[in-house]
């Protein structure tokens, strides 16, 4: 019985954070470009009191065996990089990548963060950057007297000057893709950081070599399904109260052994 707590135990820490992965995913289903969380669990050690396969007579073995659990964990949480539907903004700075890739993000400690929420601005020095001002890497920077500004599907940035129709050219973006992308480190603030499990990254123009192309006007929405959050919500919490049922059932077994031995 003493086994059945402890059992119990781990599938409500187990459960715990299974919601709060849940919970994580609803808070951020509509920010930009955020990639749903799904735990992934793995039973724990087997108590081997009967070896499957051992002889049971001279002739016969065990088909079986007896093997106990002692419960489940965590292993990790997994990214899924699946892609968001496109929202029309119609702001000449919003670009959305329609396949793979992210965006490059100039840090502070000099580190570059990728990302794949395309919301950008001008700083006070015409310079292309993020929600947070990182610069965009390559920077990109537009003049002040900059009428209109166009980005193309293959990442051109070209803007026309002010009584002047002829459009110039200010740069290219562009994107970044990695063999594993859910082994990348999320930090918050929409980034991401490349680790050894994400690989390197691959540096490439979009619409080239299996990179996305740009949508300009337009931002990739959260990937999270609400209907699908919810479902898991519920079946979290029944999951919960089937393991605190047996934690109850195990203490009335010992309450009837202390009070009856």
């Amino acid at each position: 019985m003493m086994n059945a707590l402890w059992i119990s135990k781990t599938g409500l820490e187990a459960q715990d954070l299974a919601l709060s992965t849940t919970s994580n995913n609803l808070a951020n289903v509509a920010t930009t470009g955020f990639k749903k969380d799904r735990p992934v669990f793995e039973d724990l050690l087997y108590q081997i009191d009967r070896q499957p396969g051992a002889n049971s007579s001279a002739d016969t073995r065990l088909p079986s065996g007896l093997q106990l659990g002692t419960g489940v964990r965590t292993a990790g949480t997994q990214k899924v990089f699946t892609e968001g539907s496109l929202q029309l903004t119609d702001q000449p700075l919003d670009v959305a990548i329609n396949g793979r890739g992210f965006f490059q993000i100039q840090l502070p400690d000099g580190n570059i963060g990728y990302t794949r929420d395309g919301t950008f601005h001008i700083n006070d020095e015409g310079t292309v950057v993020n929600v947070n001002g990182y610069p965009l890497e390559p920077q990109i920077t537009i003049p002040d007297q900059a009428n209109e500004v166009t980005i193309s599907r293959d990442g051109i940035v070209q803007a026309t000057l002010q009584n002047d129709p002829t459009p110039i050219d200010l740069g290219q973006i562009e994107t970044t893709d990695f063999i594993n992308p859910a082994g990348l480190q999320a930090t918050g603030g929409n980034l991401f950081l490349e680790t050894a499990a994400s690989g390197a990254p691959q540096v490439g123009v979009p619409s080239e070599a299996g990179f996305g192309s740009l949508e300009q006007g337009a931002l990739e929405n959260s990937n999270v399904e609400v209907v699908e959050e919810l479902v898991k919500m519920i079946t979290v919490q029944r999951s919960y109260e089937m393991n605190s049922k047996v934690v109850s059932a195990a203490d009335q077994m010992l309450q009837f052994l202390t009070q009856n031995v």
